[in-house]
């Protein structure tokens, strides 16, 4: 009877355990769990789906994508507020840190987008700067506009800012590398999660690269693709 008892202690034991591990494999983390920084976020911090932009600003493709997106925002909030999504940027001077070019501006460009976020104002900056790239270089260019890209300093995404207001503080920022600790930290983050520049992970799908050609008909193909997964 004693050996029964073990016996049928020892199944319960091990049948405890395996339901256990199940349950843990199926409970889905929390956004907020998973975000790098909420500030790069919109949308409902706790909504169903979750769509994640790996992005470095001198990427075309990635300006592409973005740029679409800016020209027809207002469709755009609406589209995910309807569609119960949290987007966010995961931006780094990736091409910077593997890149076979190495452009230095990809890290000029996080840090002015980085000292912007300090003041609360990352979408203000990322928005100018996207659409002000797009405009002036890689609309008409591509890729072939990095030779003359090559030419800027820090001054252009200091000008930036100060078309949206901020100042001296953030001027200081950008030129003493303030948040480089933190943007080659996503960078490296990035390099393992990655495959191809930009990069999207829209619940369970998966996709890299986007046409210069493209326009928001397209965005909203890759969101659906995430909803339908």
């Amino acid at each position: 009877m004693k050996k029964i008892l073990r016996i049928v202690g020892l199944i319960i034991i091990v049948v405890a355990i395996i339901a256990a591990i199940t349950v843990s494999m199926n409970v889905k983390p929390s956004n907020s769990d998973r975000i790098w920084d909420e500030q790069t976020t919109i949308g409902n911090i706790d909504a169903k789906n979750y769509f994640i932009i790996y992005s470095d600003i001198m990427c075309p493709y990635c300006v592409a994508f973005e740029n679409a997106i800016f020209e027809n925002e207002e469709a755009f909030e609406n589209y995910i507020k309807e569609n119960d999504i949290l987007v966010e940027v995961r931006l780094s001077d990736f091409l910077y840190e593997f890149g076979e070019s190495r452009p230095i501006n990809s890290r000029y460009s996080a840090e002015a987008t980085y000292c912007a976020k300090k003041e609360n104002k990352f979408w203000d900056y990322y928005r100018i700067a996207i659409t002000t790239v797009w405009n002036d270089y890689f609309k008409d260019s591509g890729k072939s506009a990095f030779s003359e890209m090559n030419k800027l300093n820090k001054d252009y995404w200091i000008d930036l800012g100060k078309k949206i207001g901020l100042g001296e503080e953030f001027e200081n920022c950008v030129k003493n590398d303030d948040p480089i600790k933190e943007i080659i930290a996503n960078a490296e983050k990035t390099s393992k999660l990655i495959n191809g520049m930009p990069y999207f992970k829209f619940n369970n799908y998966i996709s890299s690269g986007f046409s210069l050609s493209w326009g928001w008909d397209y965005v909203q193909m890759y969101f659906q693709a995430g909803l339908d997964s």
